[in-house]
């Protein structure tokens, strides 16, 4: 499979991508051909040296850290010493003086409303909208499916009225603790009417109103018969459907036969990790399914239970308010796309001193021509803003270049600067120290910072790896240096005035099959003041929202501001193990459970180009992995072989025997390689094995170079 090129200007463009950009992307888009490959050629030859230089500037840090650890083995890190010592090196910066955040054109979701972020991969247009129509979701299907609902029943296709009769009892003891009836339950209701713009509750021959009658909002339907009750609360809808003839309404004697909650109030359209985009034929699927985003027009036709069914997008949820007005609600998640990184390059394009585009210029580029779409309908942003999450910026020297970029970018399409918002993700050591002065930088663009633990710890570990053998995965997130992590993401956004203007973001729940856990758990992202966190699934995000109707979030953000802001001593402190005991039996269970999860997802990703999957782990408990989840398993196992915890024998024999239980769990998969029926010759075993093994030399120890390079290999060799 070899790429044909063309000429163009100073640039050697595959052709696939330049007869997209020509044909589609561009099209309508007031900008010619011409004029555009004029400006980007020229702003792509302006950025590029600066993308190598900070590039340069990573590589030449870690550099220096490294040997300071070597320098210091065996003695205690005194703290200052090691902050005087990362100033000195520029690594620290001293931090300036408090301001806040002017971003302007900020569109509810992100400023008003708090709730579920969905992050789906843009590559797969039938996930994709999915996850755009998220917004609003089935509570009694989500419930019914999940083990939130405990009953025999659980994982047949059979109806069971009982497990039914659990769900209804779940949201109305929900509805009775957060849109209270006055006098009654919502248990024991018999029926809904408006009346002079009052919601009317009917319980035997007696008439009830809501304790807080502000949070009925509207109806569908005759105002004396309606099809549906709009409810509000803390920003968030319930549509109570009334259908008595519905299946689902039999045994319910107010005709009540579902529950639709606002869920995914955004979603992130990920080019990154869950992705595995290497070539311009992959880059081009992603562009194009954004771009039918942006325009309204994406759809795919599918089988599914030997139907052929068509996916696209859902249209706004009309509603007749309490006043009489038609009014409508978003029906679908605001988009936001999160576009690659500074380090990788890619092949799509070749400059004029031969070497790949940077990836990341390049999607700043191609993202935004197809969101210009939208800056003509609004009906994704109406206030006329683009939202790029940009992921794995190290310092505030790589969030200014962001910002470069993005002038750059409005430049060449002729539109009003700082239309550009960036979502910062706070997920590199050099970010997290250094927070306050990265959001200097974009203090006109930001909308957005969040904590990514799995990136985060990747970071840390490879940051230090000559500090000494780290503790193991599962104490990290009880270690000090997260605990400051994750406050000091909350104190420094609220210092910077985000509360109100911009969202301050919690991680992944990575167990899609494990939803009463994460209602349990999830709800600490919100009590730690986060006005959105992630979620894998629009099932996920229903039942997450849930939380946000429990908790107002701006309240609780005005509690957290008057705390002590988080030590930064606290979050340079290094997690190694002191002195560790653990037996044989403890660290190759360690390794043994990293190497599985491991195996199973970069198998996927070679072999298969699947970027985000749910794998089992040793327990067979489904993981939603994805390149963070990869990155800290292959450093923590090459930081215990460099620190001689185990060997590099012992790790490989390791390896094989996972080899062997992860083709066993995907024996189902037609499309599936076995790796150990040769492991010599299986590229995705080789591939697993040098993340490892080649772990310490890795940029900052990511994936993405040995991921992409043997992909690579495996589409010419597939072709």
């Amino acid at each position: 499979m070899s790429t044909k090129y063309l000429s163009v200007n100073n640039l050697k463009v595959s052709e696939e991508l330049f007869s997209f950009v020509n044909d589609d992307l561009i099209k309508d888009s007031g900008i010619t051909s011409e004029k555009f490959w004029l400006g980007f050629d020229k702003a792509i030859h302006e950025l590029a040296p600066r993308n190598k230089e900070l590039i340069l500037i990573r590589e030449n840090l870690q550099k220096k850290i490294d040997e300071w650890h070597i320098k210091n083995k065996g003695s205690e890190i005194k703290i200052d010493e090691y902050k005087d010592f990362l100033k000195k090196i520029g690594y620290l910066k001293n931090e300036g003086s408090d301001f806040k955040i002017q971003t302007k054109n900020i569109d509810d979701e992100i400023s008003k409303i708090a709730g579920p972020q969905l992050v789906v991969p843009i590559m797969n247009a039938r996930y994709t909208l999915n996850a755009a129509n998220a917004r609003w979701v089935s509570l009694y299907d989500s419930l019914y499916g999940t083990n939130i609902i405990e009953s025999d029943e659980g994982g047949s296709e059979r109806y069971d009225p009982l497990r039914g009769q659990e769900v209804i009892r779940y949201v109305r003891e929900f509805f009775d603790k957060h849109i209270p009836i006055d006098g009654t339950s919502w248990k024991n209701i018999a029926g809904l009417k408006i009346v002079d713009k009052d919601l009317i509750i009917h319980k035997d021959d007696y008439e009830y109103k809501l304790k807080d009658k502000e949070k009925f909002v509207g109806h569908r339907g005759d105002a004396t018969k309606p099809t549906a009750i709009i409810i509000k609360n803390n920003n968030l809808h319930f549509e109570i459907i009334i259908n008595p003839k519905a299946f689902s309404a039999a045994h319910d004697i107010a005709g009540i036969s579902d529950v639709i909650a606002e869920s995914a109030i955004s979603t992130i359209c990920d080019n990154e990790d869950s992705v595995a985009a290497v070539d311009a034929n992959d880059k081009v699927i992603c562009y194009k399914n954004w771009l039918g985003l942006m325009r309204g027009n994406l759809k795919i036709q599918f089988e599914k239970n030997g139907k052929n069914l068509e996916r696209k997008l859902n249209p706004d949820r009309s509603y007749i308010s309490k006043e009489g007005k038609g009014l409508k609600l978003h029906g679908r998640s605001l988009l936001l796309i999160r576009n690659v990184g500074h380090l990788m390059t890619n092949p799509a394009i070749i400059l004029k001193d031969g070497s790949e585009i940077p990836e990341g210029i390049m999607d700043a580029f191609f993202t935004t021509a197809a969101a210009l779409q939208d800056l003509k309908n609004k009906r994704n942003s109406r206030k006329g803003s683009i939202y790029i999450v940009k992921p794995k910026m190290h310092g505030p020297e790589e969030t200014e270049f962001t910002d470069i970029i993005f002038s750059k970018v409005e430049e060449l399409f002729g539109i009003e600067k700082y239309t550009c918002k960036i979502g910062i993700m706070d997920e590199e050591r050099r970010t997290s120290v250094n927070l306050k002065e990265c959001i200097r930088t974009l203090k006109n663009r930001v909308f957005f910072i969040n904590t990514g633990f799995l990136d985060r710890t990747g970071d840390e570990m490879h940051t230090s790896m000559e500090a000494g053998p780290m503790i193991k995965k599962g104490d990290m997130k009880s270690s000090k240096w997260i605990l400051a992590y994750e406050n000091n993401n909350i104190d420094i956004g609220l210092k910077c005035g985000f509360s109100g203007i911009a969202q301050i973001g919690k991680g992944m729940w990575a167990m899609p099959d494990k939803m009463k856990e994460m209602m349990e758990d999830k709800i600490g992202h919100l009590k730690a003041g986060a006005n959105c966190a992630w979620v894998p699934s629009p099932t996920a995000a229903s039942l997450h929202a849930l939380h946000y109707h429990q908790i107002n979030i701006f309240d609780q953000q005005k509690k957290i501001i008057k705390r002590d802001q988080a030590k930064l001593n606290d979050l340079l402190t290094i997690p190694v193990a002191n002195r560790p005991n653990w037996s044989v039996d403890e660290i190759n269970s360690e390794i043994s459970n990293s190497a599985q999860t491991l195996l199973g997802y970069v198998v996927r990703w070679i072999d298969q180009g699947v970027g985000c999957s749910k794998v089992p782990d040793i327990n067979n408990i489904g993981l939603m992995e994805d390149r963070a989840t990869l990155r800290i398993s292959s450093q923590h196992i090459a930081n215990w072989i460099s620190h001689g915890i185990t060997t590099k024998i012992q790790v490989m024999e390791i390896m094989k025997q996972m080899a062997k239980v992860v083709d066993e769990q995907n024996k189902n998969d037609k499309n599936y390689v076995k790796m150990s029926d040769d492991f010599e010759r299986s590229l995705a075993f080789k591939t697993a094995c040098d993340l490892i093994f080649k772990g310490k030399e890795q940029p900052s120890g990511y994936t993405e170079p040995l991921l992409h390079f043997n992909r690579l290999k495996r589409k010419i060799n597939q072709s």
